[in-house]
């Protein structure tokens, strides 16, 4: 069974095997604990699970409403106008649509992040500049230095995603908004917003109000993330009427569900429930946080996200630790090494309540550091930083150490059984430089920012 189930992980490309896969590979045993997929733990409530229960049978035995109807009953709920307003069939739908009806020659992202951003484009084949955003600087994503790379390059769209995934990157709005009117000669400036509910940096983050009134900036908002409800499929996005219009006119009339409909009319009347979840999530990432930052070598970068991004100590082979975590602790964890961007180093964990972190954190000392706490691989420190958060790192470390890895490697079985350290391979290719801020954000009001 075990060999069946890690297998799943080595068959997906970007993105991890469906739960449905895992509980088939699984046979009788109860699904794992999951710190993989990033829904709300709060939401829906049980009463709201109660009512759709009792209303299965008529749920799904007759057609939905039109995605108008719904539309509009969602635009009532969030005051905004419904003819600046598209719902899709989950995100990706629409992300699927805005690549075939608005990307014209070539699209920049930041990376790592969300798969279909880099892979769909690259499917229609669009040129697809990637921006690969610094592990020494904590993945943060510099806006000056990002719009320069654009303009060097000359891309056509834009996308930011914020919180980006999946570190959790956070980007003020103010600066977001400086960087839209920059980029106004572009065709298209996409701000992927899928996260921001989960967000406390800011009162009011969204810059949904101002991509209305400009004719080229798209945000994306999921649902189903917000409400735990990954398998109904929905989420919006808002623009200019005139650009909303073009996506949502090819779209079918009937591209929303019955479970979708019944849970956007409900919502009026759980609002208090959704707004606790929310600040739960919240508490419960600060204290996710604080746990897993007290395990040897292990790093937790800052996440305004319902999830957090770590690095696993040094020798850690993420893989592995993944599959152990599944088949010996039943914990399902996102290793992130099939991320553009990233590497086998870094996990993105989900923030769930604190018994089940307490379990993660007791499931990741055993397969770290075996038995003994203190016999984590330590990190080391020559003052090497890490340039980014690719496959590269791994090589900066085996060139820069040589034989020093496997001594590091030594000592932690010695001492009771850690993971093993990786044969040193070759040094990387030299990165790009950087380029320089762009003149529009120069003054150091728009610097992107992170808690």
């Amino acid at each position: 069974m075990a060999d069946n189930v890690t297998s799943l992980f080595r068959s997906t490309a970007a993105h991890s095997p469906s739960m449905a896969a895992l509980t088939r590979e699984g046979g009788d045993e109860a699904g794992p604990v999951d710190f993989c997929i990033p829904c709300n733990p709060y939401f829906p409530t049980p009463q709201m699970f109660d009512d759709m229960s009792a209303r299965l049978r008529d749920i799904i035995t007759y057609y939905p409403s039109s995605a108008d109807t719904i539309t509009a009953e969602l635009c009532s709920l969030l005051q905004l106008p419904p003819q600046a307003v598209a719902m899709g069939n989950g995100s990706t739908e629409l992300i699927t649509w805005i690549d075939h009806l608005l990307v014209r020659e070539s699209l920049a992202v930041p990376v790592p992040t969300f798969g279909r951003w880099t892979d769909q484009p690259m499917e229609t084949g669009k040129r697809v500049d990637m921006f690969p955003l610094q592990e020494s600087s904590g993945f943060a994503l510099d806006l000056a230095q990002y719009a320069e790379f654009i303009r060097a390059r000359g891309t056509r769209v834009a996308v930011i995603c914020n919180p980006n995934n999946p570190d959790g990157g956070f980007l003020h709005k103010h600066a977001i908004v400086q960087f839209m009117d920059a980029m106004a000669d572009l065709d298209l400036v996409i701000i992927d917003e899928s996260f921001l509910e989960f967000a406390d940096a800011e009162v009011e983050p969204s810059v949904v109000q101002e991509a209305m009134l400009r004719p080229n900036v798209i945000v994306l908002r999921s649902l189903g993330k917000n409400f735990g409800l990954h398998g109904i499929r929905f989420g919006y996005l808002v623009a200019n009427p005139s650009l909303a219009g073009r996506v949502r006119s090819m779209l079918p009339k009937w591209n929303l569900n019955s479970f979708a409909e019944h849970v956007v009319f409900m919502l009026k009347e759980h609002g208090t429930e959704y707004a606790q979840s929310l600040m739960q999530v919240r508490r419960d990432r600060l204290d996710m946080s604080s746990q897993l930052s007290s395990l040897p070598g292990l790093t937790v970068y800052p996440s305004q996200g319902n999830f957090l991004f770590v690095r696993l100590p040094v020798g850690a082979e993420g893989t592995v630790v993944r599959d152990r975590m599944l088949t010996e602790h039943r914990i399902l964890v996102r290793e992130c090494g099939n991320k553009i961007g990233s590497s086998s180093r870094f996990l993105r964990l989900v923030v769930r309540p604190q018994v089940d972190v307490r379990r993660l954190v007791s499931g990741l000392e055993q397969v770290l550091y075996g038995t003994r706490r203190g016999a984590a691989v330590p990190e080391l420190n020559n003052g090497n930083n890490y340039s980014s958060g690719t496959a590269a790192v791994d090589r900066l470390v085996g060139a820069t150490n040589g034989a020093g890895l496997q001594g590091l490697a030594a000592q932690a079985q010695s001492m009771g059984g850690g993971m093993p350290m990786p044969a040193p391979a070759p040094a990387p290719v030299p990165q790009m430089p950087m380029p320089a801020a762009a003149q529009v954000f120069r003054n150091g009001s728009g610097a992107a920012r992170r808690r």
